[in-house]
């Protein structure tokens, strides 16, 4: 089955064919289905669907939670289905991993009426590679995902970790938008909501003003006075910079405490997942991490500094080449496997 996978960024674009499951070089057609990654599906999206303008309408509705990253996977599955008349079209969304995560997981602790009315909750994010992680760390480690409990730590520049039970998310360290959580290339993660309403009503901040440094110019690269880059952030502490190096110190710390909650979400960990441009390429992150959760039985052994692609680096250790592309294709071949052009 021949699939091609769209994954619409705020300033990008990347395409990917993917034919029985392998990702190929010929990116030409005619093509199976097409699938298209969204990375927020609304409360009521809790698997991949089939694009119609009804989907396409409700996922507008909800384009104010993703402002960066809906209108552009919008625009581009509006575009597929003109070009590409009578190939289904799926949309593949990154919070819906998530909707198995059980209501005292999910629900901030708001006025119930608020929660209601505006259906507020913890959706989660980078769901379609946590997914993926976790399915691919299982078959690394030779047992079945349903027997395994994991940590799956999806760190790039947007950086969240997700407990897995069972092949399940049952919790995620973003919440309703995707600064809840770690601290990120540019973003600060959690911060005490009395500290922003300080700033708010004391300091003269504005709410556009405090939005941008949330987002843009906090988390590494706030601390550090860098890009936020994590190789620039170690190769500016490694130079004698005292805020690359506090930086990545608090970027660690954050890290080692949210994957000892994420173990206790998961009732233990088993399994200790690192993908994502950082998760993936940092030996010396991925040693500083397992050392602070020895606790849990999981260490990292000579393989850490030499893997490449997907490896098991030591005891409940794995590494997973994040793979999005492959995630939404298998979603979509699951869907529209039985699929008859009209």
């Amino acid at each position: 089955m021949r699939i091609l996978v769209v994954n619409p960024g705020s300033s990008s674009l990347k395409v990917t064919l993917v034919h029985d499951g392998r990702a190929v070089d010929d990116d030409g057609g005619p093509y199976d289905a097409v699938g298209v990654r969204f990375v927020h599906g609304g409360p009521d999206h809790t698997e991949a669907a089939l694009v119609d303008e009804e989907l396409l309408a409700d996922l507008d509705r909800v384009s104010d939670l993703a402002p960066l990253h809906n209108p552009p996977a919008l625009r581009a599955a509006r575009e597929l289905l003109d070009r590409h008349p009578g190939v289904p079209v799926v949309a593949c969304f990154d919070t819906a991993f998530h909707t198995t995560i059980p209501a005292a997981a999910a629900t901030y602790a708001l006025p119930r009426a608020w929660n209601e009315r505006w259906r507020l909750r913890r959706y989660g994010f980078h769901g379609l590679s946590h997914g993926w992680a976790s399915r691919r760390a299982a078959e690394l480690v030779g047992r079945p995902v349903e027997d395994l409990r994991m940590v799956t730590c999806h760190l790039g520049g947007g950086a969240s970790l997700c407990a897995v039970r069972g092949g399940r998310s049952v919790d995620t360290t973003m919440g309703f938008t995707p600064l809840e959580g770690l601290v990120m290339q540019t973003r600060s993660g959690s911060v005490d909501p009395g500290l922003l309403l300080h700033l708010l009503r004391r300091e003269g901040v504005s709410p556009d003003d405090l939005d941008e440094a949330l987002d843009r110019e906090s988390g590494l690269r706030g601390l550090s006075g860098t890009s936020g880059d994590f190789q620039e952030v170690r190769r500016a502490r490694d130079a004698g910079d005292a805020d690359a190096a506090l930086a990545l110190d608090v970027y660690v710390h954050r890290l080692v405490r949210e994957a000892g909650a994420m173990a206790a979400a998961a009732g233990g960990l088993d399994v200790l997942v690192f993908t994502g441009g950082i998760g993936e390429h940092a030996p010396e992150l991925r040693s500083a991490v397992v050392g602070s959760l020895a606790h849990l039985d999981v260490r990292v052994d000579g393989r850490n500094d030499t893997a490449a692609g997907d490896a098991v680096v030591g005891d409940g250790v794995v590494v997973v080449e994040a793979r999005e592309d492959l995630e939404i294709a298998r979603q979509v071949a699951a869907l529209v496997g039985g699929y008859r052009r009209p």
